[in-house]
């Protein structure tokens, strides 16, 4: 039995060891691999897939997927004739590889963002639903080599709330993608938890009497906050309904903060805040599609041949065409993701920095720029807002005050994220928890206790 943090931005797996949780090395990724993907064609994902699972889903997988099978089959060939790769490659190694040739392959990172969108089309949800078997089926594998034995049981972690517009239904339409993802690569037994109340679980651990506890999992892709009764005897139990106070979770996440950073700190060295030869404003429109990697519809639509003629008038009507062009040279060579990341290592690096210098010559020649944790937290107070409220929601539902708040996830690293959480709490303690393994911790505890 496993507890799987199948996370927006890493993938971490735990076991028990005695009574404490260890987190498993995963190969040459170590404990924590990075949540994305890269394939020489998305076609081919489905016949990596199949190649990789289980025998006794081969079968029922190729009736299912003939058409996707057939199709890859021919895209395969033509890659082999080619000399190019045919496999698919996970973490970093997928971004290594879509950072090198942006706009050949297919590349995606944080598919858990997509999986509550609403409108998906069935072959979209077939799509996400292989995207997310093949990394499970991937990390599956690096966790029974780590082992030296299969695994067939296992807790997932789920946020309060998936990434989409219509509530639980947006709720159920992911899960299930998981659910299906996870069996059809070999779990026998699947079982989800809020990722909050997992790290709670972690933090419950070091409890020596009653304690409300108000969890905030301040993730890649969303922030869940959970009030929990904790301690010695609630730890006993298995049944912890009457333990959880109050839920509350949005779709707001480190991917929403590279994304706001991304657009007010690299996107004005792209044309955004100039003027038009009209004397009017930027339209700033293809600006926010640009960067926004967690929505396909604009996504889409930034990356559409009429998007591309409307930028090149733009460059036309532009008092500073230069910087427009390189907007351009985005969307010609599908490098949302190349602007995005380096807004993300930027937010990454200035948690030890107050400056950072981001090098973006590869689109245009000499092009760098310069960003700042004052910047940065400009840039997310529309966020940081949204947080607060979530933080009071769940305190509202629970009708009481908690006795100690306990941080964790990755965006809770930035001393801007630190500086803010102690200006909402300042009569509370405050414990920072292991910011990317308290969950994962939390979910192989509760393994333990619902498979034991």
């Amino acid at each position: 039995m496993i507890g799987f943090d199948y996370g927006t931005s890493n993938c971490a797996v735990g076991i028990m060891e005695g009574n404490n949780p260890k987190i498993l090395p995963l190969g040459d990724h170590g404990r924590y691999i990075s949540s994305t993907l890269y394939a020489p064609s998305r076609d081919v994902i489905v016949n990596w897939l199949c190649k990789h699972l289980p025998l006794s889903e081969q079968k029922n997988f190729q009736q299912q997927r003939q058409r996707q099978l057939q199709k890859g089959q021919a895209v395969l060939r033509e890659l082999t004739l080619d000399g190019c790769p045919t496999e698919l490659s996970f973490g970093q190694q997928a971004l290594n590889n879509y950072l090198q040739e942006p706009d050949e392959g297919y590349y995606i990172k944080s598919p858990k963002s997509f999986l509550g969108a609403s409108g998906l089309m069935p072959q979209q949800v077939e799509l996400f639903e292989d995207i997310v078997a093949a990394m499970m089926s991937n990390i599956k594998m690096l966790t029974e080599s780590a082992l030296g034995r299969t695994v067939s049981q296992t807790v997932i972690g789920r946020p309060v709330n998936f990434q989409g517009l219509r509530g639980e239904e947006s709720n159920q339409q992911a899960l299930t993608i998981l659910t299906n993802a996870a069996k059809r690569v070999g779990f026998k037994d699947v079982e989800f938890q809020f990722e909050p109340v997992a790290a709670g679980f972690e933090y419950e651990a070091s409890l020596h009497k009653e304690t409300r506890v108000l969890v905030v999992d301040i993730g890649g892709g969303t922030t869940d906050c959970s009030m929990l009764l904790m301690g010695p005897k609630q730890a006993a139990s298995q049944d912890r309904t009457g333990d959880l106070l109050s839920h509350s979770g949005e779709r707001i996440g480190g991917n929403d903060f590279d994304i706001t950073f991304a657009l007010k700190g690299i996107m004005p060295s792209f044309g955004m805040d100039t003027m038009l030869k009209t004397g009017k404003s930027m339209p700033t429109n293809s600006y926010w599609q640009a960067v926004a990697i967690n929505n396909i519809t604009h996504q889409t639509e930034f990356y559409s041949a009429a998007n591309g003629r409307f930028l090149q008038q733009l460059i036309r009507d532009a008092e500073q065409p230069r910087l427009l062009r390189r907007l351009l040279t985005v969307q010609q060579q599908k490098l949302s993701y190349r602007v995005v990341n380096a807004a993300e290592q930027s937010k990454i690096a200035l948690t030890d920095q107050i400056q950072q210098q981001v090098d973006l010559s590869d689109i245009d020649d000499g092009l760098t720029v310069d960003l700042d944790r004052d910047g940065f937290a400009k840039a997310c107070k529309r966020e940081l807002r949204a947080i607060a409220a979530l933080m009071a929601d769940a305190i509202t539902q629970a009708n009481c005050q908690p006795d100690v708040v306990f941080v964790t996830g990755g965006t809770a690293k930035s001393p801007i994220l630190n500086q803010f959480l102690k200006q909402q709490f300042q009569h509370t303690p405050i414990v920072i928890g292991d910011h990317f393994g308290s969950v994962t911790a939390g979910l192989t505890r509760w393994a333990r206790t619902i498979y034991s």
